[in-house]
Parts: C-alpha cells; structure tokens; sequence
C-alpha cells in the first residue's frame, strides 16, 4: 500500500489556493475595469458651488467639452451658489445618481470650514477630492496714486502712516481677506480691514482710491499693465509667469508665506475608485493641453495635475494653514 507524502498534499493546496485567490483578484481587477469602461451610462452632471463667469465655473466649462468626447456622455455644467460654495457641495454630497459632481473653490473647502458657523455637511467626510484643476494665486496691488510701489515702500508706509492704511477684500473670511491677515500676523503690517461683497467692487473702490491695497484673485491684470495698480508682491510659492518680474513674498522675506488655493473636482463619498480613478486620469490629459492651459493660466492660476491623494493632502495642507490664521485672528464670515 502507498503512503502519500503529506508535505505533497499540503505543496497541492497551496498551489490550489494560490490558483483560486489568483482567479478572485482578476475578477476583481477584470469588474473594476468593467465599472469603469461601463460608467458613465447618463449625462454627468456638474455643479459648480459659484454663479456663472467665475474662477472655478469658467475653469470647468473650459473641460466640459473634451471630458464629454473622453466620456460618450454630455457634461452639463450648472451653478448653485450661496454659503461660500456649501450649498453646492451639500447637493452632491446627497446625490445618490453617480453622476453628480463638485466643482468648487481650494478656499471653500479649506478656509469657509473654519470661518462658517455652521455646515451642512463635513467637506473631509462627505466628499472625496478627485481632481485638482488650478493653484490659484493672489496678487498684491496697490493705488498706483499712493507713494508705494514696491512691498518695501508699502511697508514703510504703513509705519509712517499709523492706522491710515486700508485694504478690501471680497468679504469677511475670503481668501484675499485671510491671506491679508496672515502677512499682517508674519510682518507686523497694520491695515484696516474694508470688507465688499465680492471682488469686483472692492477692485473698483481700489482704482477709486476708497481703500489702498488689497489681494487680487486675478481680475485686476489690465489695470496693473495699463499702469493704474502697482503690483508689489505674489502670494505664491513661485513668481506668476504673467509677471515674471514680480517677486513672491517668500522672497522679500516673508518666510513660507503661501497665500494659494486648489480649485478642485470632488464627488460623493463612497464615489466607486475606479470612477474616481477615470475622471482623474481625463482631467489631468485635458489640463496639459495647450487651449485649456493658457485659459487658466489667463485667470493668474497654474493648471495642477495630480493625483487624488496628492489632491486631498494638498487641501489638507491648505486647511492647517489657514485654520490656524482663522483662529489666531478670530475671523468669522
């Protein structure tokens, strides 16, 4: 009578196992490629948490139609603002269609969640970042009528000027208003704060000569070319390519100051990873392309393709850092 080795009959089930977990992994890769080839199977829909003609709406539409030809689905863009772009990321974080997507603002979701009393949702927990579109920078200008053209000049200035110098922001708690906060907290610069209800008036009293300085999200280009505004600093990591003879902030010594945000793509949470994944992969294609580049980088913004992950620390980052100015300053919306 023949007596089977055991070490054998153990040798075969391992190599049954391994044979078994080899087939359920490729029929998990093979239905996560399936999901995604699948997916979209209706139009996708794209709200944009801002109204129309702004930074984030103008940027997305720019995309829309070359993500639908990469879809074999029309992107129907629409805006739904209010709450500093909340009410937006609510709707999506609610819908259930895996359809329905985010596009918002780097400073909604990582400055109005420290500034808002109150959210409808928890941005962290209830959304997940899926494609960053554009670092947008600010822009420091001054009255080309004041005596300053240089941050230097500024500077002194405001210390030969106590409590003279003002500055307008778009409103309470936006990023212009928050980076002006944290260059006063790094430099000592007193100002006084002028709060407008958007961008364009407070830039209008600022060729006016109602307020004195302030942080340009990128609409006041013109002006400083034409010779109305000085531009005496970029709050960014690098010098904009649109001025390259202004010099950052970190430069003139302003140690790490980096007043960007991330303009970003964001869908529900428990949005399937391959989809995610897709979306991902078109956005980043179309952003390197020549017509949708020079739009964004038009507005003063750099397209950033990245991955998720890259996307979501990046908004962490960017929160740490403004949610301590927040609450150093105790500034509210």
């Amino acid at each position: 009578m023949t007596t089977k080795d055991p070490r054998s009959h153990r040798a075969t089930r391992r190599r049954a196992l391994t044979a078994a977990l080899g087939g359920l992994l490729a029929l998990a890769s093979g239905g996560a490629a399936a999901q995604a080839s699948a997916w979209p199977t209706r139009p996708v829909r794209i709200i944009v948490g801002f109204p129309a003609g702004g930074g984030p709406d103008v940027m997305v539409r720019s995309l829309a139609p070359g993500l639908s030809e990469a879809l074999g689905q029309a992107v129907v863009i629409e805006n739904k603002s209010g709450v500093t772009g909340m009410l937006a990321a609510d709707a999506v974080a609610k819908s259930a269609d895996g359809h329905t997507f985010l596009m918002t603002t780097g400073s909604s979701m990582s400055i109005s969640v420290h500034t808002l009393e109150r959210l409808p949702l928890n941005p962290r927990t209830d959304l997940v970042p899926i494609a960053a579109f554009a670092r947008v920078s600010l822009f420091l200008v001054g009255n080309a009528k004041l005596p300053f053209k240089t941050f230097s000049d500024l500077q002194a200035y405001a210390r030969q000027h106590p409590g003279r110098l003002t500055y307008g922001s778009p409103g309470n708690g936006s990023a212009p208003h928050v980076a002006m906060e944290m260059l006063k907290a790094q430099t000592g610069l007193t100002a006084v704060h002028i709060p407008y209800r958007g961008a364009a008036p407070a830039l209008q009293d600022l060729l006016g000569g109602s307020v004195d300085v302030l942080f340009d999200p990128g609409i006041a280009f013109e002006h400083v070319r034409a010779g109305r505004l000085h531009l005496l600093a970029v709050a960014s990591n690098e010098r904009s390519p649109l001025f390259p003879d202004a010099p950052t902030l970190r430069e003139l010594g302003v140690k790490d100051f980096d007043g960007g945000t991330t303009h970003g793509l964001y869908g529900p949470a428990g949005t399937p990873p391959p989809v995610v994944a897709r979306l991902n992969a078109e956005i980043n294609r179309l952003l390197k392309t020549a017509p949708v580049a020079a739009g964004i980088q038009a507005q003063g913004a750099e397209p950033t393709p990245m991955a998720p992950a890259a996307f979501a620390a990046q908004i962490q980052r960017d929160s740490e850092r403004y949610g301590a100015v927040v609450k150093a300053r105790g500034i509210k919306e």
